[in-house]
C-alpha cells in the first residue's frame, strides 16, 4: 500500500529494483535499506533501477517474481530499459495447492443493493438492451441498414461530438476565400451533442447492431467459436433478446448458434428471431420481416423493469489496456481489493488476458481450487504460448511501443502488474474462449491481450460490468456492458476526462490508499449497475466488438 508520498517504490520485499514514482534527475541520492547512491542517469517516472550491482544475465525481480536478465553488466542506480534487460520468466509446474487467503472486511458492503433486469435463469442485468446481429459478414450491409432505419426514430442515435458543425464551419471558410493555413489554423468549437429524440421505449437502454468480418472462410473451429461468442451475447443478463441475421450456406448456421444457446441457458426464453435470407427470397422480405420482429421484440424488452439485487449478482470483468509503469502500483492492486470484496461476498470475477500472465503462472495454478483445474490453465497457456513461439510471436513480443515507453520493459513485468487485478482470492475456475465465466468466485478466461476481443470475450463469459483500467489513456468500450474506465496516474485522468470516469492516480500521490480507492470505485460500480450513472464509453456510444480469431493475438 502507499499511504505517504514517495520518490520511489519497492513493490515487494524480494525486488532487487525500485520504481520511480516521479521524474529523479541523475545523481538523485537515494536512501535505501540503509545504503545510500546516487543516481547514474535520469529516471523518469514509471521506470525502474537498481538497487545492486548487477552482472550480465543476474537476474532481476518485481512483484516478487522474475521478470528478465540483464543483457551487461550494471551499477547501483542505473535505469533498467530494453537496451539493458531481455524478458524472462520462471517455469512452473503443478504443485500444491495454495488457496489460503484473508477475506477483507466486507461489513460496508454486505447489505448494499443494485437495482438491475432479473432474468428467469437467476441473473441480474445492468442494462436492458436488444440486439441485432449477423450471422455471417454478408449480412453486415443488412444490419446496418435496419441501424440506420431504428436508431435515430426509437431515440437512440448516438451524436455526441459527430463534429458536423466544424465541418460546416470548414465550408463556410472554404467558400469565403480561406486557404489551407487559415483552414488549419481556425478555431473550431466542439458541439456536444445527444439522443436525437425522448427515446420510444423508457425501459430498454438501447438497441446494439454487431457487425464482425467472420461466419464463413475461415476454420470450422472459428465459426463455431463465433456462434459460441454470439450465444454468450444473446443469453447475457444485459440483454433482453435478439434479431439474428443469416444468408443460409454460411459455416455459422443457425443450428449451432441455437445449440450454443442451449449449452449456456438450457431453459432460454428470450424472445429470438432468425431470418435466413436465402430462405425468405428478396431483400424488401427479409428487412420488413425483420423489422416488424425487431420492433415487437423491443416491446417486449420494454416490460423488464429494475429491481433490487444482491452484489453477489455482479459478474465483473476485469481489464487493462494503453498499461504503463504505475498499473501494477494503483488501478490495477485496487481492482484487486475490489475483486476480494466481491468474491467474500459471493459475486464473480474474471480475469483474462493470457498473455499477460506470463511470469505468474505458479502462483495462479497453485492457487487453483483443485488439480484438474490447475492442470487446465497451465495446459492453456503452454498451447496458447507455443503456437504464438511457432509463428514467432511469443509472450514475450506482447508489450506494445506505448507500454514499453512507459515503463513496461518486458511482458513479465507487465503481466506481473496486470495479474494484480485479480486480487488474491482462490481460482475457482478456468474457462476457454468463448465459455462462461460466471462462477462464484475468480474466473481465469483465456483470451488474447487485445483489449478489444478480451472485452469482448469477458462479455459473452457473463461480464454485466467491466472495470478498465489504462495508463496511457483508451476509448474502448462494449455494446451491452458498461466499461468503466479507471486511470493508473492523475496526469491521464485530467488529459482525457472525456474517456475516463475513475481516476487512481490518488494512490500514487499518498492521497489514498488500495482499500480506500477499491471502496470509492465499488461504489461508482453500483451506481453504473443501477444505471444511475452512465460511463463515458457508454455516453460516446463506443461500441467496440472484436471477436477473437484462434489464432495468434496477443
Amino acid at each position: 500500500m502507499i499511504k505517504d508520498k514517495k520518490k520511489y517504490l519497492q513493490i515487494h520485499p524480494n525486488d532487487n529494483v525500485l520504481v520511480a514514482l516521479q521524474d529523479l534527475p541523475q545523481g538523485t541520492e537515494i536512501e535505501w535499506q540503509n545504503n545510500r547512491f546516487q543516481l547514474l542517469e535520469n529516471i523518469a517516472a514509471k521506470h525502474k533501477f537498481t538497487i545492486t550491482p548487477l552482472t550480465k544475465d543476474a537476474e532481476v525481480y518485481m512483484y516478487g517474481v522474475l521478470v528478465g536478465k540483464v543483457n551487461c553488466d550494471l551499477g547501483m542506480g542505473a535505469l533498467i530499459s530494453t537496451e539493458n534487460l531481455r524478458h524472462a520468466a520462471d517455469d512452473f509446474k503443478l504443485s500444491k495447492r495454495n488457496t489460503a487467503w484473508t477475506q477483507p472486511d466486507v461489513s460496508d458492503f454486505k447489505d448494499k443493493t443494485f437495482s438491475g433486469f432479473h432474468r428467469s435463469n437467476g441473473t441480474v442485468g445492468t442494462a436492458n438492451y436488444w440486439l441485432v446481429i449477423p450471422l455471417v459478414f454478408c449480412e453486415n450491409r443488412n444490419v446496418l441498414t435496419l441501424k440506420t432505419a431504428f436508431e435515430e426514430k426509437l431515440g437512440y442515435k448516438v451524436k455526441a461530438n459527430d463534429y458536423t458543425t466544424e465541418v460546416d464551419e470548414l465550408i463556410r471558410l472554404y467558400q469565403s476565400g480561406a486557404d489551407v493555413n487559415q483552414i488549419i489554423s481556425s478555431d473550431l468549437s466542439v458541439s456536444v451533442g445527444s439522443a436525437s429524440q425522448q427515446r420510444l421505449f423508457d425501459n430498454v437502454d438501447g438497441i446494439k447492431f454487431l457487425n464482425h468480418e467472420m461466419g464463413c472462410g475461415g476454420t470450422r473451429l472459428d465459426s463455431d467459436a463465433l456462434c459460441g461468442l454470439l450465444a454468450g451475447y444473446i443469453t447475457h443478463p444485459n440483454v433482453a433478446g435478439a434479431t439474428i441475421l443469416s444468408l443460409g450456406c454460411q459455416h455459422a448456421q443457425a443450428s449451432i448458434l441455437q445449440a450454443e444457446i442451449v449449452k449456456r441457458d438450457p431453459k432460454f426464453d428470450k424472445p429470438l428471431y432468425i431470418f435466413e435470407q436465402q430462405k425468405e427470397g428478396t431483400e424488401k422480405e427479409l428487412m420488413q420481416k425483420a423489422v416488424k420482429a425487431t420492433f415487437a421484440g423491443m416491446m417486449e424488452a420494454n416490460q423488464h423493469t429494475r429491481k433490487p439485487a444482491s452484489l453477489d449478482k455482479l459478474c465483473v470483468g476485469l481489464e487493462c489496456g494503453g498499461s504503463d509503469g504505475f498499473s501494477g502500483i494503483s488501478a490495477n492492486p485496487a481492482l484487486g481489493y475490489l475483486s476480494d470484496i466481491l468474491v467474500t461476498l459471493g459475486g464473480s470475477v474474471i480475469l483474462a488476458e493470457f498473455p499477460e500472465l506470463c511470469g505468474v503462472e505458479q502462483e495462479l495454478s497453485d492457487r487453483c481450487v483443485d488439480e484438474p483445474t490447475a492442470d487446465k490453465f497451465m495446459e492453456l497457456m503452454r498451447v496458447y504460448n507455443a503456437k504464438a513461439e511457432a509463428d514467432g510471436s511469443g509472450f514475450y513480443m506482447n508489450p506494445s511501443p506505448g507500454n514499453i515507453r512507459d515503463g513496461l520493459i518486458t511482458d513479465a513485468i507487465k503481466s506481473a502488474g496486470a495479474a494484480k487485478k485479480g486480487g488474491t482470492s482462490p481460482v475457482t475456475a478456468v474457462v476457454d474462449y468463448p465459455g462462461l465465466a460466471n462462477k462464484p468466485g475468480l474466473n481465469l478466461l483465456c483470451t488474447p491481450g487485445n483489449d478489444v476481443e478480451s472485452t469482448t470475450a469477458e462479455v459473452a463469459a457473463g461480464a454485466n460490468i467491466v472495470l478498465f483500467t489504462t495508463g496511457l489513456g483508451t476509448p474502448t468500450g462494449n455494446p451491452i456492458t458498461p466499461v468503466v474506465k479507471l486511470s493508473t496516474n492523475t496526469k491521464t485522468f485530467e488529459k482525457m476526462p472525456d474517456i475516463i470516469d475513475i481516476n487512481c492516480g490518488t494512490i500514487i500521490e499518498g492521497e489514498e490508499s488500495i482499500q480506500e480507492a477499491a471502496h470509492r470505485i465499488l461504489d461508482y460500480v453500483i451506481q453504473v449497475a443501477s444505471g444511475e450513472v452512465v460511463p463515458k464509453a457508454v455516453l460516446l456510444g463506443q461500441d467496440d466488438f472484436i471477436p477473437w480469431r484462434r489464432g495468434v493475438s496477443l
